[in-house]
């Protein structure tokens, strides 16, 4: 308990620095950063698994509570840019693959999962599985989706002015107590009933899917309050800092340096597929950057909910990143692991 009221009072001092010097995201950043510091710096830091679910179950709810039947009715167009998730996807693994092999010298299956654009704890799983360094596994996947979501709100400000300070949603005082506890039941109901059927994503897809069902039907009427929203990104931050807990220098020089490479070539490729679309004119391109940065399913969920994009085309398109990264990765990896020792 005392090294999570520790981390606590971390996180929360970087949301004060942040808010004081006028930076992007003081909820989402300032805990990032916070805890990375400290982390780096000894500081015996822990994250709350349990609560960082129940927080991401609040994204879901408000990514849900954006679902109407028009909305719903505009996803059957988002069919040519959906059909470039899986080319990106081999694009990275082409790339990836050879670049953490040949340059640092990583074996198959560290190198495979590190450069598969997944979810942490199923890149970590499935790694595992095959062999690889969870270690560098899980600092790699740290580091990737630390960097993007740094990277992006400055992005979004210098390229499309982004006003990064909208509040997330409206105060909690001005939402009916009946809807509130309506949202509360779409996260608890969606996140365990997902859970138990095995879901990926639980935490996430669960609560979007029972606050959709119920804001196409004309029962949830409002997304998550901003305090939610807000309580909801400092959690998140605080979790990908801690990820740092216990690193040592080697693996400082090693693995999050290979990171920091990897994340180039993902910003480049994102960039490249961004651009192609957008000179196809089949997407605007602040949607189009959100929906194919390769960072974390929640934080791009707090990005796209803050800057007012497009909820259904983000969405669609990071689920269907991960469904194939979790689908594919097995079999992939025994296609290329096979081409790469005849």
């Amino acid at each position: 308990m005392k090294r999570l009221g520790l981390t606590y009072a971390v996180a929360g001092t970087g949301v004060v620095v942040f808010q004081l010097l006028n930076l992007p995201l003081p909820w989402l950043l300032g805990p990032i950063f916070a805890c990375l510091v400290a982390a780096l710096a000894g500081v015996p830091l822990k994250g709350n698994k349990l609560v960082n679910d129940a927080m991401r179950s609040i994204l879901g709810v408000a990514v849900g509570a954006t679902f109407t039947v028009a909305l719903l009715g505009s996803m059957g167009a988002m069919w040519p840019t959906l059909l470039m998730i899986p080319l990106m996807i081999a694009s990275i693994g082409l790339i990836g693959v050879p670049y953490f092999q040949k340059i640092w010298g990583f074996d198959f299956a560290t190198s495979y999962y590190s450069a598969m654009p997944g979810g942490l704890q199923d890149m970590l799983a499935f790694g595992e599985e095959a062999g690889g360094d969870v270690r560098a596994l899980s600092l790699i996947h740290a580091t990737r989706v630390m960097v993007i979501v740094v990277a992006l709100p400055f992005i979004l400000q210098g390229v499309w002015d982004a006003d990064l300070s909208n509040p997330p949603g409206a105060p909690a005082a001005s939402i009916a107590p009946s809807q509130l506890l309506l949202m509360a039941l779409c996260g608890l109901v969606g996140w365990r009933g997902a859970k138990a059927v095995g879901m990926f994503g639980a935490s996430i897809l669960g609560p979007l899917i029972v606050a959709a069902i119920l804001s196409l039907l004309g029962i949830l009427q409002h997304r998550p309050p901003a305090e939610a929203i807000w309580m909801a990104q400092f959690f998140i931050g605080m979790t990908v800092g801690t990820k740092y807990v216990g690193v040592t220098m080697p693996e400082v020089r090693r693995d999050v340096t290979a990171a920091l490479g990897l994340c180039v070539i993902l910003l480049v490729l994102t960039v490249i597929f961004a651009e192609a679309i957008y000179l196809m004119d089949l997407a605007p391109p602040m949607e189009t950057l959100l929906a194919f940065a390769p960072g974390g399913q929640a934080e791009m969920t707090v990005l796209a909910l803050i800057v007012g994009a497009d909820m259904a085309f983000v969405i669609a398109h990071h689920v269907l990143r991960i469904f194939v990264v979790i689908l594919g990765a097995p079999l992939a990896a025994r296609l290329f692991r096979s081409r790469s020792t005849d």
